[in-house]
């Protein structure tokens, strides 16, 4: 039965964030814990109000507490460049400190954490680092929307049982099952890894898989390529090409993306694999 482009269309996702999307609670505390002892010592310093002197006995005693000091400005290396009117620094935070005291001293006080922990009601420097790595791994949410996608159709494939393999190199599925994908990889001059590779009785299934949420012209370049890829597969016996996308980005992409759904079968959104689009493939 012929397939509606713009029915089709339709039913795409504006997002497919899942819950562990938003923040990665295990990792948060993993970071926070391996600064968590020194932490504890710097809460001498929490409401002190001769705070320069603290500082300095701590550090004289416990010299490791210096590597914490980056995380409470929400900075992860061990390097944190500042200058002002008095010249430029490259202050380290190695555990062995390797500047002076009067140095972090002055770190802390032009920065402001000092004052911060003078006056703020922080109570528990730990508990400030754990909110300081929920911000920071905000930052990290790209990085993890970019595998959702590959994760949401794994899961898809797992559901069928077929046998698959993750990030498979065109020349590894040629050597693998004595395929010819020259028609692919023009003629041996180019490679590329493919996001899934299913491996049924009867055919080989290369999968390539994304989500955009905004328009641009990568857009139109993907659909172009990818509708390139098609055709190109269509000469290599044994060997059937996938592309599953989705994402209110395409919306502005729609007429590369129709051109490239009229030329190719085997071209699905998420609405198809939640009907069992995979299932029926793979018969």
């Amino acid at each position: 039965m012929d397939r509606n482009f713009n029915q089709w269309l339709s039913t795409f996702r504006s997002s497919i964030n899942s819950y562990k999307y938003y923040v990665d609670f295990e990792k948060v505390k993993e970071n926070a814990d391996k600064v968590k002892v020194e932490l504890n010592m710097l809460n001498a310093l929490v409401g002190e109000q001769n705070i320069e002197q603290a500082f300095e006995s701590i550090v004289a005693k416990y010299p490791t507490v210096i590597q914490c000091l980056p995380i409470l400005l929400a900075v992860r290396k061990n390097q944190i460049y500042c200058q002002d009117e008095n010249g430029a620094v490259n202050y380290t935070f190695a555990k062995n400190k390797t500047m002076t005291v009067e140095q972090y001293k002055y770190f802390l006080r032009e920065t402001g954490l000092f004052k911060m922990l003078q006056t703020s009601d922080i109570k528990n420097l730990y508990d400030y680092c754990i909110g300081v790595e929920v911000g920071l791994d905000s930052n990290a949410r790209k990085n993890r929307g970019g595998h959702q996608m590959e994760d949401l159709l794994e899961r898809y494939i797992k559901k069928t049982g077929a046998q698959y393999f993750k990030e498979m190199k065109l020349s590894e599925i040629e050597k693998k099952w004595d395929v010819d994908l020259s028609a692919i990889s023009a003629e041996g001059k180019t490679e590329k890894r493919w996001d899934f590779v299913v491996k049924t009785s009867k055919q080989i299934y290369v999968f390539e898989t994304n989500f955009y949420t905004g328009g641009g012209s990568k857009l139109n370049e993907t659909a172009r390529s990818y509708k390139m890829i098609a055709e190109e597969s269509k000469h290599c016996e044994g060997v059937t090409f996938v592309w599953v996308t989705d994402g209110k980005g395409w919306v502005s992409a729609r007429n590369n993306l129709n051109e490239t759904f009229n030329v190719m079968d085997n071209l699905y959104n998420i609405t198809d694999l939640e009907n069992g689009v995979l299932e029926k493939l793979f018969r």
